[in-house]
């Protein structure tokens, strides 16, 4: 059943047991102050539907009546709003065969290979250090959004709405924003690299323009229509795309005895800077998925174990990136040594080196590229889904239109930036991502110490907004508390006042402890565009990039202190 037509059911439900209240009311059974505290809020949002009702000729009219016909072809109208238990899946093995085969599609692709080509020709590392740097890096970036991924099934609510309970109302717009560009950036990574592989393909035949709209085009219809239709397309690309990358294996290894280990640069200190900052870069290939893994969790059972989560997601990272990660580090040395290779990566970039080591196979090489191709896509479908729900969390107006009419806006912001930043491509690569590595680095710490600090049994009290004493006792109270199998304690969230601004954490300490954290990431990162300190003394004359180190670390520090007087100041 559509979401839409749920949410409906539930709001006429909600209205029924308020008129069956008032009655009730007027005969003196009991008062309003034991009224369910989510049938209340389902008053409040039938009220503002009347309301909007009445202008029958206002653009909200024409928008709510768009969402319905398309609602009534399965495309999801629903937006930031939360996945109640009832609304969720109850087939398990369902949920976990069509996240596994997201992961194998979204990780083990172009998007997730791009980056560590780059470790033998930008950084000049041989064979040994890019291997040990990149596959040490992107593995512990895995944790990192593993971990991120677990506040879906236990919140019904995406990633950054979720992060409400850290950054409150206001403050959370701002993480928001990092993660939307974050997210957009990628997308233009992948229209960039999909445009070289096709005007590769062609010959120069195809404009490397006409395979960036490509790309943006059939990523925003699928992106349309929501996460059912999203997790189908992402499995069915799955296996295609991953054995194609298998095939590249086999293809390239033919030219695997041009293979070096020794570093095309001599100085130490400036191999130790390089080795640094490509571990910061492949870390920014997958803990960028923290920013947006639950959101594709909101389906499950809020019982499913935070051990099931986890390693789903790990794994689901993990394996796939590390395919495709590997045959990057190995084409991308080999380019160094391989004259044909190096020429074709200088005049088509990626999309011309893999065309040149498919080359061999003829058509059938370029038809796997075709499919090496729609990779790209299955990366770009779940940015554009996702960064909409960020945009709806920048304020009532924003959240009141469809995330539909989002994903063109989104689409049409990075598309125009992947058509300026065609040329500059290594340049993007390198000096963005792992700036979205620093920002996820510290939202993890925070994240991290607010769950197995204050969520416990031992600080909950401190919550008298979220958990009122006098409300424990009474039937209805809307309290959720998330006991997870093996967890060594229990972690309470009260995830009904998700939308609920006087109940709501302010946000004081996670956004000093965020900006407090950034210091730390401006004296510890190396980019072309500033060298702090801290990464000047690493070594070489561009120093290396620490400021994943930094930037956690910091935040990690100030936030319990100032959380504890925020909780103990405010109660919330």
């Amino acid at each position: 059943m559509a979401y839409g037509v749920k949410v409906n059911n539930v709001f006429a439900k909600a209205e029924e047991s308020s008129e069956s209240v008032q009655v009730q009311e007027r005969a003196g059974n009991f008062s309003s102050s034991s009224l369910p505290e989510e049938n209340k809020q389902n008053d409040v949002v039938v009220q503002q539907q009347e309301e909007e009702e009445k202008d029958s000729n206002s653009i909200w009219a024409y928008l709510a009546n768009a969402s319905k016909k398309l609602d009534s072809l399965g495309v999801e109208t629903r937006g930031i709003e939360r996945i109640q238990p009832y609304e969720r899946s109850t087939n398990k093995t369902k949920q976990l065969i069509s996240v596994i085969g997201l992961w194998l599609s979204a990780c083990g692709g172009l998007s997730s290979m791009s980056s560590f080509y780059l470790g033998p020709l930008l950084f000049e590392l041989g064979l040994k250090k890019t291997l040990v740097s990149g596959l040490i890096g992107q593995g512990l970036g895995c944790a990192i959004a593993a971990y991120c991924s677990l506040m879906g099934p236990r919140s019904g609510c995406r990633q950054m709405v979720g992060a409400r309970f850290l950054f409150g109302w206001w403050f959370v717009k701002l993480v928001s924003l990092v993660s939307i560009i974050g997210v957009m950036g990628w997308s233009v990574v992948n229209c960039v690299v999909g445009g070289q592989i096709l005007a590769s393909i062609s010959d120069g035949k195809i404009p490397l323009v006409v395979g960036i709209v490509i790309i943006a085009v059939i990523s925003l219809a699928v992106a349309i229509g929501g996460i059912k239709q999203l997790l189908k397309v992402e499995t069915l690309l799955a296996l295609p795309v991953n054995f194609a990358f298998l095939l590249l294996y086999v293809v390239a290894s033919k030219k695997f005895s041009y293979l070096t280990m020794n570093d095309p640069i001599d100085d130490h200190a400036t191999l130790k800077g390089n080795w640094l900052s490509f571990f910061s870069l492949c870390y920014s290939i997958t803990s960028t998925w923290g920013s947006i893994a639950s959101d594709y969790y909101i389906l499950f059972p809020e019982n499913t174990p935070d051990l099931h989560v986890f390693s789903i997601t790990f794994f689901g990272i993990l394996i796939p990136t590390t395919f495709v990660g590997v045959a990057g580090l190995l084409i991308g040395n080999v380019a160094l040594t391989y004259e044909p290779w190096g020429d074709a990566y200088a005049e088509f970039g990626m999309g011309g080196l893999l065309n040149e080591a498919f080359k061999p196979w003829g058509g059938g090489g370029k038809f796997l590229l075709i499919l090496i191709f729609l990779s790209l896509i299955s990366n770009n479908i779940l940015n554009t889904y996702s960064a909409a729900f960020g945009i709806q969390l920048a304020g009532r107006v924003l959240s009141r239109i469809p995330r539909w009419l989002w994903a063109f806006v989104i689409t049409a912001v990075y598309l125009v930036c992947a058509l300026v930043g065609r040329y500059k491509f290594a340049t993007i690569l390198g000096n963005f991502l792992p700036m979205v590595g620093y920002w996820i680095s510290m939202y993890f710490i925070i994240l991290l110490e607010e769950n197995i600090i204050f969520r416990t049994d031992a600080f909950k009290h401190l919550f008298t907004k979220e958990f009122p004493p006098e409300s424990e006792e009474t039937e209805g109270t809307s309290r959720t508390i998330v006991m997870a199998k093996n967890s060594a304690k229990n972690q309470h969230y009260n995830f009904e006042i998700w939308n609920d601004y006087d109940r709501l954490t302010h946000g004081f300490a996670a956004t000093a402890s965020f900006i407090v954290g950034a210091a730390g990431a401006a004296v510890g990162m190396s980019q072309t565009y500033w060298i702090g300190p801290v990464a000047l003394a690493m070594g070489g004359a561009y120093g290396g990039d620490i400021a994943m180190w930094l930037c956690m670390g910091f935040s990690g520090v100030a936030y319990p202190g100032l959380r504890y007087l925020e909780l103990k100041k405010y109660g919330r």
